[in-house]
């Protein structure tokens, strides 16, 4: 059905000064603020224009190539929010009439749930209810792998959380801030064990295809000859011990430094065996290796596991669930100098905190137990979720757990979503897998799994990944066998081997482009190409022209900075969804849909939100993002109206340095309105624009009045983020006027400013 439309348009209520919350990252961020608007809130209006206009610095001629689009996306698909992780605390006051009508004031039309348990390597309990494989063991606290019940019952779902998982072996990953790796906690009763989902048993190949690991960080080159590994069961049986040379192996998230350096540094680097470090016969137990006679100076280590012993783990369930016997366990990892009187010196922190020796895992296993239940973040609950109106009245992309679930568990929550007949868009599989530093053949096999299993609970439901975070180009990982370090082509080999390319019915990403304490007004500039090399990565790749490209999570950075609220952060926004759509891609989630309360960053104060709210939760202010939103959303595109065809547009005005200083995206409305979006990004100087319509037939067309002229930048918003009681002062909406059109009207753009001109041509 179509979207609600926006509240009434009316004057905006007084500021006040508003509080800062605690913790700089976007999740921590998002899970401790919250909101919690008055009831009478209503969004700014947009002014109208003065008659008389200062000069400008330069004049262009924008030429639209009428003749052919070159793509075309309905609003009501393609431009949406997105709800993440929440406080206890806000997550009550978020869910009310007065927070969700002020959320959707913005115009963002579908939204996209966010699942951050997958970051924190949890399992994600979408039902509180539902069944436990082993909970005969201890029926005060039931343990194995649960599947929450697919039949709705008389309990609607207005919570759901996360556990943390007890056989993890990653100190920290993308997402993981809290907890720590049991490989080097110092406790000889605890283990790391891999995801039994990669073993010969699921996949139905042998587990040397899909072979696993753990990395040792010792964080800094120191010599090494030896390493000791307490194993469990099921141990490997063939194994080998490597050492990394070339730049950091971790730095999955590199693509932030110029130019990518971190990555191709990575990609390039490789594993290599210790001299005796290939092991075909794993004894079980405390295993101290000797790897070469005269040390070398390594920082990072590999355990490469490839056979297993199948046998059972601590714990195993008494009814001889196969799970317990697939992959691989170690409890303890050390590493050092072995003297020739066989005194082994260990260079490894043990400690149960994340003060450890860093450790990575290739994957975890998802056993864990009721007691592990993690109540200070909540993820909200299915029913409350499709029942608030929060999601618009509008298909919802829903969030799968795949790299720390089981297919049951992702079936069965398909299934309860087809039974309560919420109107689910897509499925996304998983969240992050680069940032849990995922295989791409480990997640494609993951994938397939989850897949079928969903397909059986929903057939033709669309399911789409790999949901990688905040990139801005192609995501590189060590050689394989062939020498092949795009993960995303790999990824697509694996399902083009299999036969399952077809269950990729999209493509999901994240948009978090710039570094929060590096950032420049320079920056702006970069975004137009950032967002094409991005898209055009995955095509060369592999992915077939027909698949669509999502961004399902974004913002200005990964991290708080005050640039998230100053006027550059709404011209970015402008720049960001009008370049994605310019270059191919079919839909744009903005993050996030609530307001939230001022917190500290890098260069001042800030927020992530549209809106500042106070420590009481009432709305004190508007940001940049929220004006050019309602621009993006209530002024070039129209919602509720069908398709919208995109034009390719040409003219600039350049500064010394060459750098486009006006970017435009043109679109024809349902009907034969036409909108263009202009993103002035000189901070200094006002410039003016023609606008010329290039036929089919070859003649030439421009506005003809009245023209819809909506403008918003620095002169209408200034954010101080000076501290607790960050503001913008002034906060004005955009400001509207209509203006004559015809082939001689010149259109002036103010500096560090976003206009949409709307109107009829001819």
């Amino acid at each position: 059905m179509p979207a609600r439309p926006p509240a009434p348009l009316s004057p905006p209520p007084s500021v006040s000064p508003a509080v800062p919350a605690s913790g700089p990252s976007r999740r921590a961020f998002l899970a401790a603020a919250g909101a919690a608007a008055a009831a009478s809130l209503r969004p700014p209006a947009l002014r109208a224009g003065v008659a008389t206009e200062p000069p400008y610095a330069a004049e262009a001629t924008l030429r639209i190539a009428a003749a052919r689009p070159i793509n075309a996306f309905d609003p009501d698909q393609a431009l949406g929010s997105t709800m993440d992780e929440l406080s206890p605390q806000s997550a009550a006051k978020i869910y009310t009439p007065a927070i969700i009508q002020a959320s959707l004031s913005a115009g963002w039309g579908p939204i996209s749930y966010r699942n951050h348990t997958e970051l924190a390597i949890e399992a994600w309990h979408w039902n509180p209810e539902g069944a436990w494989s082993d909970a005969a063991s201890d029926p005060a606290n039931p343990r194995g792998y649960f599947t929450g019940n697919a039949p709705p019952s008389a309990h609607p779902i207005h919570r759901s959380y996360g556990y943390p998982l007890p056989r993890r072996g990653t100190t920290r990953d993308g997402g993981a801030s809290r907890g720590y790796s049991r490989i080097t906690d110092g406790d000889s009763t605890t283990f790391w064990k891999s995801n039994p989902y990669l073993t010969q048993r699921y996949t139905h190949q042998p587990d040397s295809r899909h072979p696993q690991w753990v990395i040792l960080d010792l964080g800094a080159e120191l010599p090494v000859n030896a390493v000791r590994i307490d194993w469990c069961e099921p141990r490997a049986t063939r194994f080998e011990v490597q050492y990394w040379t070339g730049g950091d192996p971790m730095s999955w998230e590199a693509q932030y430094s110029p130019g990518g350096a971190g990555v191709a540094g990575q990609a390039n680097g490789r594993w290599n065996a210790f001299l005796r470090g290939r092991n075909a016969d794993g004894a079980p137990g405390s295993v101290l290796l000797r790897l070469i006679a005269e040390p070398l100076p390594v920082r990072w280590l590999r355990i490469l596991m490839t056979e297993s012993s199948s046998l059972a783990c601590p714990g195993a369930n008494p009814n001889g669930d196969p799970r317990d016997r697939c992959g691989y366990a170690i409890r303890q990892l050390y590493a050092g100098l072995l003297d020739a009187d066989g005194t082994f010196l260990d260079y490894v922190t043990h400690t149960p905190d994340q003060n450890q020796s860093v450790t990575y895992a290739s994957s975890t296993d998802s056993w864990h137990r009721a007691s592990d239940l993690e109540t200070r973040r909540v993820q909200t609950g299915m029913d409350l979720f499709f029942t608030s109106g929060i999601t618009n009245h509008l298909p919802a992309m829903i969030p799968v757990a795949v790299l720390y679930g089981t297919p049951d568990n992702a079936a069965a929550q398909v299934a309860y979503l087809r039974a309560r007949g919420y109107s689910v868009g897509h499925i996304e599989m998983g969240e992050e897998c680069d940032g849990q530093y995922c295989m791409p053949e480990d997640y494609a096999a993951l994938y397939m799994q989850a897949a079928q299993a969903i397909h059986q609970a929903w057939p033709g439901l669309p399911l789409g990944g790999p949901v990688f975070q905040g990139i801005n180009q192609d995501i590189t990982v060590w050689p394989d066998a062939q020498g092949r370090s795009s993960w995303f082509n790999r990824f697509l080999d694996y399902l083009r081997a299999h036969h399952r390319l077809q269950d990729l019915a999209f493509v999901s990403f994240e948009h978090y482009p710039f570094d929060p304490c590096n950032i420049t007004w320079a920056d702006l500039f970069r975004e137009p190409e950032l967002t094409r090399s991005c898209l055009q990565s995955f095509r060369t790749d592999g992915l077939p022209a027909g698949v669509p490209l999502m961004i399902t999570e974004s913002n200005l950075s990964w991290n708080m900075t005050e640039y998230m609220s100053e006027i550059f952060s709404g011209l970015w926004l402008a720049d960001s969804v009008g370049s994605f759509f310019q270059y191919g891609g079919s839909a744009y989630y903005h993050s996030p849909i609530q307001p939230q309360p001022p917190n500290r960053g890098c260069h001042g104060w800030a927020t992530w939100s549209n809106f500042v709210c106070d420590r009481n939760f009432k709305i004190t202010g508007y940001t940049a993002e929220y004006y050019a939103s309602r621009l993006i959303n209530l002024e070039w595109v129209k919602h509720g109206a069908g398709r919208h065809r995109m034009f390719a547009t040409n003219g600039t005005v350049t500064d010394a340095a060459g750098h486009r200083l006006l970017t435009t995206y043109a679109v024809r409305q349902p009907g034969s309105e036409w909108a263009l979006m202009i993103v002035n990004k000189d901070p200094d100087n006002a410039h003016a624009v023609r606008a010329v319509f290039e036929l089919p037939s070859g003649r030439v067309a421009a506005f003809r009045g009245p023209v819809r002229m909506a403008t918003f930048g620095k002169q209408q918003y200034v954010w101080h983020g000076d501290g607790p009681h960050a503001h913008a002062d002034p906060d004005l909406p955009p400001v509207v006027r209509s203006l004559p059109g015809g082939h001689a009207a010149v259109y002036r753009l103010p500096p560090a400013s976003i206009t949409v001109l709307r109107g009829r041509i001819g």
